[in-house]
């Protein structure tokens, strides 16, 4: 009853702002402009504010001269994708200036940081509207108060809003091949280098029905690559009243009929379980793909970073997933220069790396966040030492991503076709695996599955023919 009546006030809301901002702007479908920083969960949450705005009347623009409205989403993990919102939103200043009607509104991870929300206050007068990750649902209220109060508004929740999940909100999805299906919030797992719990909430997991209800809408709308998304994926469930872990809940998709794949992240190692890769292994419908960080290959930087396994633990899963699934194809992240971490540690990381064998890695130099346990560690290891490793690493996994994709050269893999690129007749898509394709083809095969035949490969993309 609360979601109904919470949903019932969030539609009076979009129906006076269609009204109020076709009378500011002057213009029958006034532009939005929203740029998202970050994980898929991001972008999840972007699509359910366009949806938002989309019923406000809104038509979209990647131009921010042409906007009424300006939303950037963003993003806490990393500091260089804080100092880039930062330097973006100072850029706006003069298209205020130029346009004062402009709205300008932030959101997403960074917003619920009180130090990012006191420099906004002071350093950037000209922004009208933040919110935090938790009211998301509360956008449309927000924005009305912003424009009827003529004052800025700011906004990040409370505990109520933390555990909350609203269903029934509109998206609009980017493109029509590709789906992001959010099926739980939050971290419990509170990594001493990590701000996502502080700014995502305690874990709480979607009703099973409602995620399988919106997953076979996806099928249903003829979406073909559907990624089950969560800050920590495998950990699904362990709501007292949901009654279904992770690996029941993917298996109960895989059921659903249609001609579509199943990914999921990202999965944390303590809750990849044996009964998830079975499910995996005899899955109809799902990839052989599986995103499982390992962050550091060394013991005693694992305990520092609070992982909750060690090294042997990693690789147990790792082999036992290759021995149901001979054909998976593995990727992770990894942070270089961890505090304390000394050089040895760092080769125990590339030693892991070449005994896995990785179709691809997301590498990161060590962050410091505000208010998290690392952030005050000894970090005696200078940033140019830490760039070195860091290359170091690179270097190796491009080769053996070499060697791994030297080894498709001949194969017929099927290919999920995503677009067109700049090059007419060139079509781009991905395999189960997650590796991108290049090859021939028409652009009405977007959206379909193709067999096609490996012919080149490079680090990173293979190219082929469709047979």
């Amino acid at each position: 009853m609360a979601q109904q009546f919470s949903l019932q006030y969030q539609n009076l809301w979009i129906q006076q702002l269609k009204e109020i901002m076709r009378a500011r702007t002057r213009k029958e479908m006034p532009l939005a402009m929203v740029h998202t920083y970050g994980c898929q969960q991001n972008v999840a949450d972007s699509e359910k504010i366009e949806g938002m705005l989309q019923e406000m009347g809104f038509g979209f623009t990647k131009d921010p001269k042409e906007a009424d409205l300006i939303l950037f989403n963003t993003c806490a993990v990393r500091e260089h994708a804080e100092d880039r919102v930062f330097g973006n939103v100072g850029a706006l200043k003069n298209i205020k200036r130029r346009n004062p009607q402009l709205i300008i509104a932030l959101c997403g991870c960074m917003m619920e940081q009180e130090h990012v929300a006191k420099r906004i206050r002071e350093s950037f007068p000209y922004v009208d509207l933040v919110f935090g990750t938790h009211v998301i649902h509360r956008f449309p209220e927000l924005l009305f108060h912003c424009l009827t109060d003529h004052h800025r508004v700011f906004s990040r929740g409370d505990d109520s809003e933390d555990r909350e999940i609203m269903e029934g909100l509109p998206v609009r999805r980017d493109g029509k091949v590709k789906a992001w299906l959010t099926i739980m919030y939050g971290c419990d797992n509170f990594c001493s280098y990590c701000v996502v719990p502080y700014v995502r909430g305690r874990e709480r997991s979607r009703t099973p029905e409602a995620v399988i209800k919106e997953f076979q809408e996806l099928v249903q709308s003829g979406y073909k690559d559907i990624t089950l998304l969560g800050q920590n994926v495998n950990s699904y469930g362990k709501n007292p009243d949901c009654g279904l872990n992770f690996a029941g809940l993917l298996k109960k998709l895989d059921e659903i009929p249609g001609d579509y794949r199943i990914r999921f992240m990202t999965s944390h190692p303590k809750d990849c379980t044996h009964e998830l890769l079975d499910v995996m292994a005899n899955g109809t419908h799902i990839a052989h793909h599986l995103h499982l960080p390992f962050q550091s290959g060394n013991d005693r930087v694992l305990k520092e970073m609070n992982r909750h396994y060690n090294r042997t633990q990693y690789l147990e899963l790792i082999h036992y997933a290759k021995k149901v699934m001979p054909d998976l194809s593995l990727t992770s992240d990894v942070i270089v220069g961890f505090p304390g971490e000394t050089y040895p540690e760092f080769l125990d990381t590339v030693s892991l790396i070449e005994e896995v064998g990785f179709t691809s890695l997301f590498t990161f130099i060590y962050s410091p966040r505000v208010g998290t346990r690392a952030a005050s560690l000894p970090d005696p290891i200078s940033a140019e030492e830490k760039s070195k490793w860091f290359q170091e690493l690179c270097k190796k996994q491009e080769e053996i991503a070499a060697v791994h994709s030297a080894k498709k050269v001949g194969s017929v893999e099927r290919v999920l076709v995503e677009e067109e690129q700049k090059k007419p007749f060139l079509l781009s898509g991905r395999t189960g695996g997650n590796i991108i394709v290049d090859f021939p083809g028409s652009r009405e095969l977007c959206g379909t599955f193709q067999n096609v035949r490996v012919t080149k490969a490079r680090n990173w993309i293979l190219e082929g023919k469709i047979i």
